[in-house]
């Protein structure tokens, strides 16, 4: 009987130690695999990933495969084989810093230039939202904080009335006038505090709303005398409609009166289709929706000689309003041709890049073409239609979601004595249509590879 237990205690102890050296031999083994080098980047375990318990880090995720019909400004798609990556603020390449003059605020004059040709540089686009409202302009600088980059607030003649007030009468532009400038101060009031630089635009001027401009030159020489700068940053003349002749004539006159101010001018090339704002280019020929190579260098030659202080929007293609993806067919290329052939007639001087492009109407096209144009000089990118809907879509959920609480001004699920001011405030609504603006805005921004511009 001794000898049985004395075989049962000496099995016992053989078994712990059994059990203690393989316990030890795993830690061995746990401890040399957390200093091996791991076959794939490391990055912090998100919700989406597979978490190791008490590790903190999991192998990064495949990418996922993006949709090859992605539209406008609705997410990333890759370029196309035939091109080279394109990278821009947001991409891997180092971005050369943003020049010192660029400071929060409007900006005018030689920092909008220097602006410029930091977008173009270095591979992105600024948003150039249309805003009719306080609180669209709101949401427009929001968003710019939220991605520490520069935006571009613009206001077309329609929107600025409507800004002024629909009650007043537009005669000889008034309306459209008073609308703008009021604009233009709620931007200045409001810029700096937000911590970014804002460019102030207005949008496609035809011939027939000159007096607009005129009054808006007026409205810029009074704040200049007052402080040294113009009002805005920059205005649009659209004369795409008329002789190429008569729109290089009137353009460089403007240009002559805009550039001792410090205000840059915008001009168009071809026509952009589609209707906006009350103007509707939807039976133009198929041929005016593409710029000539030769057009572009002939405005270039016209314009450099009154200042260099002009952008082109010319004609690629690109239409406005919202389509399916693969309904616009946009030609990026005709602007890579056109900067090789005013790079040639310049004798490769400068710039291999010498024109400053504008990129009217992108609702529609896939990024990958927006993106390819970018890389071709296009340093500004007009986005309404796709805001219109985002601000209105922030309402319409709104609605959705306390649809039972916006019936009257008492009585809800809740009971029937129940008040429902704090829903019909007006202040709620319109916060939903600013908060989803913004996240719209937010993505855009990313699409235009123009976010952490600002380097802080």
């Amino acid at each position: 009987f001794q000898t049985h237990i004395l075989f049962c205690v000496l099995a016992t102890i053989v078994c712990f130690a059994l059990i203690q050296m393989k316990l030890t031999i795993l830690a061995l083994v746990a401890v040399v695999s957390a200093f091996r080098p791991q076959s794939g980047p490391r990055v912090p375990v998100t919700t989406l990933q597979q978490q190791h318990a008490l590790g903190g880090w999991a192998p990064a995720a495949a990418a996922a495969t993006p949709n090859p019909q992605q539209h406008a400004l609705g997410g990333w798609a890759p370029p196309s084989p035939s091109q080279p990556a394109i990278v821009g603020g947001g991409g891997t390449t180092k971005m050369t810093p943003l020049p010192a003059s660029v400071k929060p605020g409007v900006v005018t004059g030689q920092a909008l230039v220097d602006l410029l040709d930091h977008a173009k540089e270095n591979g992105y686009a600024i948003p150039a939202v249309n805003c009719v409202s306080s609180s669209g302009i709101n949401a427009c600088l929001e968003a710019a904080r939220n991605k520490n980059a520069p935006i571009i607030i613009q206001f077309s003649a329609g929107g600025a009335q409507f800004y002024a007030g629909k009650g007043l009468e537009n005669l000889n532009c008034d309306a459209s006038i008073a609308g703008a400038v009021a604009g233009a101060h709620h931007v200045r009031s409001l810029a700096k505090r937000y911590g970014i630089p804002v460019i102030l635009h207005t949008d496609h001027c035809a011939k027939k709303l000159l007096p607009w401009v005129d009054g808006l030159l007026d409205a810029s020489a009074e704040y200049h005398r007052q402080t040294g700068e113009p009002l805005f940053s920059s205005h649009m003349i659209d004369l795409s409609e008329e002789p190429i002749e008569e729109n290089l004539d009137i353009c460089a006159s403007y240009l002559a009166k805009m550039a001792p101010m410090g205000l840059m001018l915008e001009m168009e090339l071809g026509i952009t289709g589609g209707e906006e704002d009350g103007v509707d280019n939807s039976d133009v020929p198929l041929e005016d929706l593409y710029s000539k190579p030769e057009e572009i260098y002939e405005t270039y030659q016209k314009l450099t000689a009154v200042s260099d202080r002009f952008t082109v929007a010319a004609a690629f293609g690109n239409v406005h309003g919202v389509y399916k993806p693969g309904n616009v067919k946009l030609e990026p290329d005709i602007l890579r041709r056109a900067q090789e052939y005013i790079s040639k007639q310049l004798g490769g001087a400068g710039s291999d890049k010498p024109v400053k492009f504008v990129f009217h109407g992108g609702s529609g096209s896939d990024v990958s073409d927006i993106q390819r144009a970018i890389s071709y000089g296009v340093i500004k990118m007009n986005i309404d239609t796709d805001t219109q809907w985002s601000y209105w879509e922030g309402i319409k959920n709104f609605e959705t979601k306390f649809h039972n609480y916006l019936q009257g001004q008492i009585g809800n699920p809740e009971g029937a004595d129940k008040p429902n001011k704090k829903y019909y405030d007006p202040r709620e609504c319109l916060r939903a249509a600013e908060t989803n603006t913004v996240a719209r805005l937010e993505q855009a921004f990313s699409d235009l590879l123009c976010e952490d511009i600002l380097g802080r």
